[in-house]
């Protein structure tokens, strides 16, 4: 960072200036695109560049005399050392005394003006800063466009389209389903901007997020029409031929369209994905239900091939991070960082059907792995020693589907608290794979069975236990997760077909971290008097690391869970390795006994 000290100083300068012209006391920018993606192109990377912290999550709030950020807890120690020198002060999100960025805004804005980018912010962020401190006191207007000269353009290339054996669904299907909601809904027109939403309705995706394989636009779904609202350039003849009945319009017309909605309709909209900009165009009159989108249950539970290609690609992807582990723990020292992510990303390349990286790897050596979700660069990037842990964070886009998976790998002989934390973490991974629950459970009633052991400990970890996994989508796709509060949007009722992530860990600052994370998919089990129970069928198929297991901290049925496991991986992964990988890979799954 400290290289870059003068240009923060003198990208913040200019904001105020533009600012003060604009009438502006204190200007918000979030990290959202004009579709409230996680993840975001160079285009919209406002907050980044005007901060310079590169997190994918978090907030900025600049005045005359002030600039603060708000992140959370994953990247706690990364935005401390990207903020070093700057004026910015860090705002560590959910720690106690810490005021959100609404409650700062409302404590501090007093009788100024609070500017934004109305595209940027969803409606309901935006019409609740409204109740409370009055819409006069509220101007939308994109003022980092004015500062930012070299500001990326925005993406422009090919998407491609889905094959039904990969979706499981044509389009039609899909569209037959989201119209019967449309009708129960009492709804004229949904109006649809999140792009994995789109993606997934029409089988196709894109090359417009990194790592998220969809294409930037906007949807209104009616009882006859579909109008799709993209840049056609990204769009090939095989996708125009799949779609056939939709109307595609330039993805600016979107605005206008909504302005143009006849007064007596309904139009369907969830106000904590489309934007501000968006819903003050739609016209007096019409009517509004806010509601969830539509197509947010249908994309999260997964049909049978969906399921059976995923099941494929956590076979093939197993098979390279199999590899990977062996290299790496054989030859730890022709490695750094940085070499280590080359690999892992070969040797999934190598993969059939295998398409690119999930998210950006977190391959993170020593004290980096406390940082939850560190990222390497040439200045970081440590060379890999025969000792401590390694934390391998990565993820790959298959056509069968998407991967993300952790494994904490033992390099040398592990100290008594390396073992101690690992068995901890291990064993609230295995204890809530193996949940047995009624239907109806959230997410949140199960993430006791992750943290327990930890806790037993007086140990935590300042992250979700588990999120929603797309379908060669995004890899964080809601509604479905496992937390320990309940956040509206993301802990739905775990319904059959869900894919959620399983993922404790810990985090020792200046020593190590420790995550091991593995796909589950939840299925219907016995069905009894008391009503339908469920559970959780493993697709991620990687070893466990028996070097840093501490057995007598672990219960005859932790030990058992174990062994199933690793047992089940020998079997599977086995038949596809070289012969002194499947020599390894039998020594590595070794069964545990009970001492």
């Amino acid at each position: 960072m400290k290289g870059d000290l003068m240009s923060i100083s003198e990208r913040l300068s200019a904001l105020r200036r533009e600012m003060k012209q604009n009438g502006v006391d204190m200007y918000y920018i979030p990290t959202d695109d004009y579709h409230g993606s996680e993840y975001v192109c160079g285009h919209f990377k406002c907050r980044e560049y005007i901060s310079g912290f590169t997190g994918s999550a978090g907030t900025v709030i600049v005045t005359d005399s002030y600039a603060g950020l708000w992140t959370d807890g994953r990247y706690f120690i990364q935005a401390e050392n990207q903020l070093e020198g700057t004026e910015y002060v860090l705002n560590k999100s959910g720690e106690t005394g810490v005021l959100t960025p609404s409650e700062f805004i409302l404590k501090n804005l007093g009788k100024g003006v609070l500017g934004f980018d109305g595209k940027t912010v969803s409606a309901r962020f935006a019409e609740k800063l409204i109740s409370d401190i009055g819409r006069e006191h509220i101007l939308s207007v994109d003022l980092m466009d004015k500062i930012w000269e070299d500001r990326p353009d925005m993406p422009c290339e090919k998407g491609f389209y889905l094959d039904e054996k990969y979706s499981g669904k044509s389009f039609g299907e899909k569209v037959s389903e989201i119209r019967s909601l449309i009708g129960e809904a009492h709804g004229d027109v949904f109006l649809l901007s999140s792009p994995d939403d789109i993606c997934w309705l029409l089988n196709v995706r894109g090359r417009d997020i990194p790592h998220n394989p969809v294409i930037l636009s906007y949807a209104a779904v009616s009882e006859n029409t579909i109008v799709w609202f993209v840049d056609e350039n990204k769009l090939t003849p095989e996708i125009i031929d799949n779609i056939c009945g939709v109307e595609i319009r330039p993805y600016e017309d979107f605005y206008e369209y909504i302005g143009n909605i006849p007064s007596d309709k309904t139009v369907i909209i969830d106000r904590s994905r489309l934007n501000f900009e968006a819903v003050i165009r739609i016209p007096e009159g019409v009517k509004i239900i806010d509601r969830q989108n539509l197509t947010l249950i249908p994309k999260a539970i997964k049909n049978e091939t969906e399921i059976n290609n995923e099941r494929a690609a956590h076979i093939k992807d197993g098979v390279a991070v199999t590899k990977f582990i062996y290299e790496i723990k054989n030859y730890p020292e022709k490695y750094d960082e940085l070499s280590a992510a080359e690999l892992i990303m070969s040797l999934r390349s190598r993969q059939e059907g295998y398409i690119e990286e999930s998210f950006e790897p977190i391959i993170a050596y020593g004290e980096h792995g406390a940082i939850v979700h560190y990222s390497a660069d040439e200045n970081s990037s440590c060379p890999l020693k025969a000792e401590g842990f390694l934390l391998c964070d990565t993820g790959g886009h298959y056509l069968e589907g998407t991967i993300d998976i952790t494994r904490t790998i033992c390099l040398g002989k592990p100290t008594n608290e390396m073992k101690c934390a690992y068995t901890a973490v291990l064993r609230g991974h295995l204890a809530l794979a193996d949940a047995k629950f009624r239907y109806g459970c959230r997410g949140a009633n199960l993430d006791i069975l992750a943290r327990a052991p930890l806790w037993e400990l007086g140990m935590d970890f300042n992250h979700g236990t588990g999120h929603g996994v797309g379908y060669l989508l995004n890899v964080h796709e809601s509604p479905n997760g496992i937390r320990m509060r309940f956040i509206p949007d993301h802990d739905c009722v775990l319904e059959e077909g869900m894919i959620t992530s399983d993922e404790p860990g810990v985090y020792i600052e200046g020593k190590f971290g420790i995550r091991t994370e593995s796909l589950i998919l939840c299925r219907k089990g016995e069905k009894t008097e008391f009503g339908q129970f469920m559970y959780f069928e493993d697709l991620t198929l990687v070893p466990f690391d028996p070097d840093a297991v501490d057995i007598s901290q672990m219960t005859a049925h932790d030990i058992s869970l174990y062994n199933d496991y690793q047992h089940r991986v020998y079997d599977v992964i086995a038949p596809f390795l070289t012969a002194e990988e499947r020599e390894w890979l039998k020594e590595q799954t070794r069964p545990l006994s009970v001492q």
